[in-house]
């Protein structure tokens, strides 16, 4: 593979951590409570082993309901995800 190839790959790579951080720019005193999250995500089959703040998203790591290890970001605001780090 010649070198140029990797550019866009490395570009892509980079840029995930930054669209998640970008997506999750609501103040914290509007973030709903991360109980909240674990419970929604518990209620869809999903285990939860952690759930930490960064870049101003939540992250999960658990497994998902197909037992799938799963390490997302979430907006706390909706819930929504937003990316991971697969």
């Amino acid at each position: 593979m010649r070198a140029y190839h990797l550019v866009p790959l490395l570009a892509t790579l980079l840029a995930g951590p930054v669209l998640a951080s970008e997506r999750c720019e609501a103040p914290q005193d509007q973030w709903r409570p991360v109980d909240e999250l674990k419970t929604q995500l518990e209620g869809k089959g999903w285990t939860i082993s952690n759930v930490k703040t960064e870049d101003g998203c939540y992250e999960v790591y658990g497994k998902d309901e197909t037992g799938k290890k799963v390490e997302i970001f979430f907006d706390p605001v909706s819930f929504e995800a937003v990316g991971s780090d697969d």
